[in-house]
């Protein structure tokens, strides 16, 4: 810095002495207090500089007398004190102060005492306590304003002596300090002034007491030192208090801020941390600026660069705490994009082994959840996850299939197929291939486990999709084996007449045939053309059974729908003439207890001839050897017999008229006995499906009549 170390200067200037200009009155008042020391309470020091080219310390003075002689004027002890002597000019302009009288022992007030091995005398043993420099106890004075240590040596820098400083200004020695300082190299020693001290009281580290030279660099690099967040300025001026605030609030910020974490240390925090840095940086500058260092030159000039460098340490942390909050924020990211991927997981984890359509959504989210994180964030932790995740993901939707519940995997395979329309084809790698295979197997397996139920509906929907979709698949002609062998194996029964309830029999290979037909991308055609037959004959067997259960009613219906539709078959004239004896039956049951033959029997045949005097038309059924029916139209003068009419004629008997006014019907029937139900069309005063029922013995050899007529009360 260019200054030598610990030359600082008191605040006020020494007093000017001008030895041309006397005194005032010459001679020292009554009250002065002994030459050998300054005014009490005064608080100055006069310093004048030696002249050059001294003698060396230890040398005596040529005028000085021996330190034990008695000078001619010596002043008995007793006598009352005398002015002193003005100093005297020397060659060089420097004044010399008189010698001390004799036989006082010691040094002068002005002369440095021994230092290095030089002599010691009573003076300085006899150095006041609390004054720079004191005189250890060997009896070597101390060479600096440090305090002397216990192996005598003196103290070699700024700093309070072991016992304190001094009461100030004025009070111990002849300089107010206590024993003047030891004697610049060179100086004469005895009867010169001794050079001024090399620092003011008060100005030790930290700037204490009185007030140093400004030194703006030493500010600056004090302030510096407190922004380096260590407090180090304060640890050079020795301000330990300070100090301790700035490493309390470094250690506060240290444990608010560390470990660091995604959010940060609060602004506030931040804040209040700068203020005390700011407050601290300009508080040290003041300090530093007319401070005393405790440091040598050398250091000194070190002081700055390295306040300057150490403005590092603030912004080194500065850059790491970033790169540390950031790493945070990065791992805080990191984790909550794997939160995301655990929660796509949780929701497969959850569906596994569950119905499809139950389970689509979350399926359908969670695959979303994988894509987004592949192709939104490669490079994360999680999206290199997802590959494994979306194996688990096909293990999981495709488990029905590998638990053989073939018609519960059919949607699931049919959306794993289906992927590569809705996923990124770089997320989703070749998973998607190979269930076209699984899920022809699931659709056949699924079709032929339905076709042992009831309903034949969701086999046959399989089946069809089967074909659809996987045309060339082998399982196309597995089905039409199975569909074709099952339609075959449940007509057989109807085939063959076997079938212990040919109705029901007959309805299910009907309701199968229908399904069977109406399946696309299948050669069935066999099968169907077999259970058509099988049909038919099931058909007619149940019109039988159904009449042979006396259920006419619905013998009827049967026998009726087979004649409808199957005209030209060989049974179907047999089949219209088990309804005819069924509707007789069903108004008489004797006519149902034999059914009706399927053949004609042979033999002579006996003419009945059947007329309607009735004024409406009517049907005439009969049932016995052989059995049909007739229509006889409606007789225009006819009228209905009783009532009215039998009171008029009583006499009038029906078809009692002339032949040729009834309408007329032969019938050519075997000899037996025969059952006859006639039924009205209805109109006049006939009721329409009123019937009567009769019954005739037909024998050979005769002719026979028969009058149809209606009776009523009015």
């Amino acid at each position: 810095m260019g200054e030598d170390p610990n030359d600082a200067r008191p605040e006020h200037a020494p007093p000017k002495l001008d030895l041309n200009k006397p005194g005032p009155g010459d001679e020292p008042p009554a009250d002065r207090p002994p030459a050998d020391r300054p005014p009490a309470g005064s608080g100055e020091t006069v310093m004048i500089r030696p002249a050059r080219g001294g003698a060396p310390r230890d040398a005596t003075p040529a005028d000085a007398p021996p330190r034990d002689a008695t000078p001619a004027d010596a002043v008995p002890a007793d006598a009352a004190p005398r002015d002193p002597a003005p100093p005297q000019a020397t060659p060089t302009g420097s004044f010399r102060l008189p010698a001390p009288a004799p036989g006082a022992g010691g040094t002068a007030p002005w002369e440095a005492p021994p230092q290095n091995g030089g002599s010691t005398g009573t003076a300085a043993s006899a150095a006041p306590a609390g004054s720079f420099g004191p005189a250890d106890p060997s009896g070597t004075s101390g060479s600096g304003f440090g305090p002397a240590d216990s192996s005598g040596t003196a103290g070699s820098g700024f700093g309070p002596p072991s016992g304190g400083f001094g009461g100030g200004f004025g009070a111990g020695g002849p300089y107010g300090h206590g024993q003047a300082p030891a004697a610049a190299p060179g100086w004469a020693g005895a009867g010169t002034l001794p050079p001024p001290p090399s620092a003011p009281p008060g100005s030790g580290p930290g700037g204490g007491g009185g007030q140093g030279e400004s030194r703006p660099l030493q500010a600056v690099a004090v302030g510096l030192l407190n922004l380096s967040c260590l407090g180090l300025g304060y640890v050079l001026l020795r301000q330990w208090i300070g100090a301790a605030v700035c490493w309390a609030a470094t250690a506060a910020l240290l444990l608010l801020a560390l470990p660091a974490d995604a959010d940060g240390v609060p602004l506030g925090v931040l804040v209040g941390y700068g203020a005390v840095l700011l407050a601290a940086a300009a508080d040290g500058a003041r300090r530093g600026l007319r401070a005393s260092l405790s440091v040598g030159a050398a250091a000194r000039r070190l002081v700055l660069p390295l306040a300057v460098v150490l403005l590092a340490v603030p912004a080194g942390g500065a850059v790491a705490y970033g790169s540390a909050r950031d790493e945070a924020r990065e791992e805080a990211f990191q984790q909550s994009l794997l939160a995301r991927l655990a929660t796509a997981d949780a929701l497969v984890k959850a569906k596994e082994g569950s119905r499809f359509e139950l389970a689509e959504s979350d399926y359908t989210t969670a695959l979303d959840t994988y894509e987004k994180l592949a192709l939104d964030h490669p490079g994360s932790r999680a999206a290199k996850l997802v590959p494994e995740r979306l194996d688990a993901y096909v293990t999981s939707v495709s488990k029905p299939y590998t638990d053989k519940k073939y018609c519960d995997a059919v949607d699931p395979l049919k959306h794993l197929r289906g992927l590569p329309d809705t996923v990124d084809a770089k997320v989703l790698g070749d998973r998607a291939d190979g269930f076209d295979e699984p899920l022809a197997q699931s659709l056949y397996e699924c079709g032929a486990g339905e076709l042992g139920r009831e309903s034949t509906a969701a086999a046959h929907e399989a089946f069809t999709e089967l074909a659809a979709t996987f045309p060339e698949s082998v399982y196309v002609g597995r089905t039409e084996k199975l569909v074709g062998d099952g339609l075959r194996k449940a007509a057989a029964p109807l085939s063959d007449g076997s079938a212990s309830d040919p109705c029901a029999t007959t309805e299910e290979v009907r309701t199968q045939r229908s399904g069977v037909a109406g399946l696309k991308g299948y050669e069935l055609s066999g099968p169907v053309a077999d259970a058509d037959r099988a049909i038919q004959k099931g058909v007619f067997s149940c019109g039988t059974k159904q009449f042979r259960d006396e259920e006419y009613s619905d013998a009827v219906k049967t026998m009726d729908q087979y004649a409808k539709d199957y005209p030209k078959s060989p049974q179907t004239a047999h089949a219209r003439t088990i309804s005819i004896a069924a509707q007789i039956a069903d108004h008489e049951p004797a006519a149902g207890k034999k059914l009706p033959s399927a053949t004609v029997p042979g033999g002579s045949r006996m003419p009945m001839v059947v007329s309607n005097d009735g004024k409406d038309a009517v049907e005439l059924l009969y049932t016995g050897p052989v059995t049909g029916k007739i229509t006889l139209r409606a007789c225009g003068t006819c009228t209905n017999y009783g009532g009215i009419r039998g009171a008029v004629d009583p006499d009038a008997k029906p078809c009692g008229g002339a032949s040729s006014k009834y309408p007329k019907a032969t019938l050519q029937l075997p000899a037996g006995t025969y059952h006859f139900l006639q039924r009205r069309a209805g109109g006049g005063f006939a009721v329409a499906g009123e019937t009567k029922s009769s019954k005739a013995e037909i024998e050979p050899g005769y002719t026979y009549t028969n009058c149809l007529y209606v009776t009523s009360g009015l």
